[in-house]
């Protein structure tokens, strides 16, 4: 007995003792931190930070901020990014720390292709958000570019279930939504006109551009304001530690940028420029030309635009923000006789973002901003002037506050505001003599509101869940709108590289883009949601699978999607859009369906980089006769000029030599629909002269143009300067000459003899033939 109380004694003894070992062993710690670039300490924004012994990891958020939460004990880090050499660090974890990485660039010296390690392709197979493509501006300048100008958005068209809106275009219409239903962000300020040159270019300067993200599905529930995707682009910061310039010099355009530290290690800036210089040209051959009998001179054309940021840490848990865009897109032409015509377009963008951390699980980002986009323009014949412009202008402020409960749930709340002012027609008119004086302005006011709330739950290492639910509200004059948009998505491995993703998204559009199909000029109108115009709205399922192949260096995917559109907004034909009080009359509402199949191919290890897209989709469109309007297509269903069957895109990217990169892409698109007459017949007077051919044409776009395809090369061939980098980049667009369809038109056809009508003949018109380009490049 005695032997036994002496046994159970040691025995509880031993539990005692161990019980502070087994707190220990249970106790979890957080580590935090911020993953920068070793070159300028500039934050890298989705990089990784895993635990691969434990299966877990997570992405640095777009300020470069990580936050994981271990058990107590030893770990190895691993920390990887695009176009950086991957580290790993021992850490043992005995309490809740912060701890910064600096990774440096690939040691070779066009590093950004040649990827060590898989860690972005896992991540994207882990994570439960699908329908997103990721891009940084080091890829992109690699691609081959029309006029060797660097588009980031024309990169985006290489990704399945986006479309271009035609050759040579930067429009993004996403998983069939029409142009008007992306929101753009710059540094979370909106941005209403994406585009340069008539839709050629993107206002989205490579020199000043950290990455885009773009969603085209299952939206977060920090998102809203559009039907079919999100573009975020995030600004660079700027070297910390030195001064730098860098630029380059193209075909059409000229760009620089100035970085530097305000502070070191505290604060830096960046400022970019370019400026076109088409109308340089332009000037000097209607100078040569001016005194020839039939001159008739070249409008003018250019644009330019301005980047500016600046961030500056007020402690180890603030720090400030200041973003700025200005750009313009300046057209005019002034003929001999008298005629004047001047047109001048652009957005102006400001933002100030607080970031502030609470705890290494708790942060506070605060945004206040504005955007402004306009457009004039100016008619002067002899003593008579004409104006006409158009403009809508924000003021918005949002908080989003990020919550890492713990190690299965991530926690988001926020809330936004936004004041808007439409003006959605100034007209005016006048003559030098004071006999003509009149004008008319139209102008609306709208409240936008919304506050969201979602949550990231990690069931298991197998199951995740993103839910939340975003309320928006809207107000114009006495006109109130409300609604709820509920998000959701989830994802479950099958396998560790095997995934199931399946997502929903309601959202709402309080804001409508309509244009004047009959001007040739980008003549765009901002309006309002009304009494008479309802919001408009859609929703978005989609399902796939993602597989890791190849010991993880490839990533394929296969998407389905089915997307609702109701209250689809278009101005009947012959709308009055100027100087009109009732422009509520003019407008027509429809609903439209799209749906597809998205399969995806990528490689972002080796020398050899690239992905291999198809998309197989439908779009349609129905606008029902309405308020003594025929409305569209006499109320059928009809397919909108958007509408592409097939989508083929190959990008190959290859590192021939440490000196050498070659790259090329080939994309292929069913033609777009059209509409063109099916016959004609002939109308004359009762003498039987005056004989007129009348076309008949039957529903729209029941015919298509040719397919859409071609092949465009580059190469960047890197210099070895006495100081700093520099590179020359070729590039062919349109490498074998595919004379693509941009419009088809109708030619008659004469009798030689007679010069009597006979026939009608197609013609088509092509933009762009095979244009090669080279680009000069530097950075010192």
């Amino acid at each position: 007995m005695r032997l036994y109380l002496s046994a159970l004694q040691f025995s509880l003894f031993v539990f005692l003792s161990a019980l502070p070992l087994l707190a220990h062993a249970q106790q979890r710690f957080t580590l935090s931190g911020v993953v920068r670039s070793a070159a300028d300490r500039s934050v890298l924004p989705g990089a990784s930070v895993a635990v691969p012994a434990l299966g877990t990891g997570v992405t640095a958020d777009s300020a470069g901020f990580y936050s994981l939460t271990l058990p107590a004990g030893r770990h190895q880090l691993a920390i990887s990014f695009i176009g950086y050499q991957s580290q790993t660090r021992e850490l043992n974890l005995v309490k809740s720390q912060r701890l910064s990485f600096s990774l440096p660039e690939a040691s070779n010296e066009l590093g950004e292709v040649v990827i060590e390690g898989t860690g972005t392709l896992e991540q994207k197979l882990q994570t439960t958000q699908m329908s997103v493509e990721h891009l940084n501006a080091r890829d992109a300048k690699l691609l081959p570019a029309l006029f060797g100008e660097v588009d980031l958005l024309k990169t985006l068209q290489l990704k399945p279930g986006v479309q271009n809106g035609g050759e040579g275009t930067s429009g993004l219409f996403v998983r069939g939504g029409s142009a008007d239903q992306n929101l753009f962000l710059l540094d979370d300020a909106l941005v209403y006109n994406p585009s340069h040159l008539f839709g050629l270019f993107s206002v989205f300067n490579s020199d000043a551009i950290q990455s885009v993200d773009l969603y085209k599905g299952g939206f977060p529930a920090q998102y809203g304001g559009r039907l079919s995707s999100v573009v975020d682009v995030k600004t660079r910061d700027g070297n910390a530690q030195k001064f730098g310039v860098s630029g380059g010099l193209g075909l059409i355009s000229s760009r620089l940028t100035v970085e530097g530290p305000i502070v070191k290690d505290k604060g830096s800036f960046v400022l970019s420029g370019r400026r076109t210089y088409f109308d340089v040209f332009t000037r000097q051959i209607n100078k040569l030309n001016e005194d020839t009998e039939d001159y008739n001179p070249i409008p003018d054309y250019y644009f330019y635009d301005f980047n500016a940021k600046a961030n500056y840490k007020l402690g180890e848990k603030d720090q400030l923000f200041l973003t700025g865009y200005y750009g313009r897109d300046v057209f005019g032409f002034n003929s001999t006789g008298g005629f004047n015509f001047d047109f001048t377009w652009g957005n102006t963008v400001g933002s100030l973002r607080w970031s502030h951390a609470f705890s290494p699980k708790l942060f506070l980002n605060t945004t206040v901003s504005t955007t402004r986009y306009q457009y004039q323009i100016a008619n002067k014949l002899d003593q008579f002037g004409f104006s006409l412009s158009s403009e809508i202008r924000d003021y918005a402020v949002r908080s989003d506050l990020d919550y890492l409960l713990n190690d299965k749930h991530t926690i988001k709340l926020g809330v936004s505001a936004t004041n808007h002012r439409f003006n959605v027609g100034r007209l005016s008119a006048s003559s030098t003599d004071g006999s003509l004086n009149i004008g008319s302005e139209t102008v609306y006011t709208g409240q936008e509101a919304s506050a969201y709330a979602s949550d990231n739950f990690k069931v298991s290492d197998k199951l995740q869940f993103d839910y939340g639910l975003r309320l928006t509200g809207f107000q114009s004059g006495t006109d109130r709108f409300a609604a709820l948009e509920p998000r959701g998505a989830l994802r479950y491995s099958l396998t560790p590289k095997t995934s199931l993703k399946a997502s929903y998204a309601m959202m709402y559009q309080y804001v409508h883009l309509v244009s004047n199909s009959g001007a040739s000029l980008p003549t765009d109108i901002w309006y309002p949601s009304r009494l008479n115009v309802k919001p408009q709205r859609s929703q978005q399922v989609a399902t796939g699978v993602s597989f890791l192949l190849g010991q993880g260096k490839y990533l394929l995917t296969n998407e389905v999607y089915y997307k609702w559109a109701r209250n689809q907004v278009d101005f009947r034909d012959g709308a009055q859009l100027f100087g009109n009080s009732d422009l509520d009359a003019e407008f027509l509402f429809g609903k439209g369906w799209a749906y597809g199949n998205e399969l995806y191919l990528e490689k972002k290890a080796g020398r050899t980089t690239g992905w291999v897209g198809y998309s197989l989709a439908w779009t349609q469109r129905q606008f029902p006769v309405q308020r003594g309007s025929s409305g569209v297509n006499n109320g059928k269903v009809f397919y909108p000029t958007y509408d592409r069957r097939h989508n083929i895109t190959v990008v190959g990217l290859h590192q021939l030599n440490t000196r050498i990169n070659l790259t090329a892409s080939f994309v292929f698109t069913s033609g777009a629909p059209t509409t063109l007459p099916s016959g004609r017949f002939l109308l004359q007077d009762i003498f039987g002269d005056d004989v007129e051919a009348v076309p008949i044409y039957p529903d729209r776009n029941t015919y298509r143009m040719a397919s859409y395809h071609r092949i465009d090369l580059g190469m960047v061939y890197k210099l070895r300067p006495k100081h700093g980098e520099s590179d020359l980049t070729f590039s062919v667009y349109n490498a074998y000459n595919r004379r693509n369809p941009y419009f088809i038109y109708f030619e008659q056809v004469r009798n030689k003899e007679t010069g009597d009508v006979t026939n009608f003949r197609a013609r088509q018109v092509s933009l762009f033939p095979v244009i090669p380009s080279v680009t000069y490049n530097f950075k010192f």
